[in-house]
């Protein structure tokens, strides 16, 4: 079993900066890809970024390029985003998932078979 814990969200006005981070524990954390999804009220979960097993490879959803950065350090089984530029369409519950097949990664949320309880962000205008 694995397990994913959230933290960092938090109320930001408009322009300002968030850093989310995500403790994995629960299996190999160095073999599976790792993203970050996001839900607003009444929306669908949507992709966020995605980072590779080494952390070698990145990918962003169109909205959040140049102003999400996903990152991940395999000594602590941490991955992070780090959310600069912030907007009030941001405003959404993230949620930290694992991808569920080691040496993959992807962009579907039905590819993760594990998430975190999600985190908090507000972003005022």
């Amino acid at each position: 079993q694995v397990q994913l814990v959230e933290s960092g969200g938090g109320l930001v006005q408009a322009g300002g900066s968030l850093r989310l981070s995500c403790a994995a524990s629960g299996r190999t954390f160095s073999n599976y890809a790792m993203g970050w999804f996001r839900q607003a009220p009444g929306k669908e979960r949507d992709f966020v970024a995605v980072i590779s097993w080494t952390g070698r490879i990145t990918d962003y959803a169109d909205s959040v390029k140049g102003r999400f950065t996903i990152s991940r350090d395999n000594a602590k089984n941490t991955v992070y985003l780090q959310m600069n530029s912030l907007k009030p369409e941001d405003t959404a519950v993230y949620y930290c998932a694992a991808h569920g097949s080691p040496g993959t990664m992807g962009v579907i949320r039905y590819e993760y078979n594990y998430w975190g309880q999600g985190t908090q962000v507000t972003v005022s205008s």
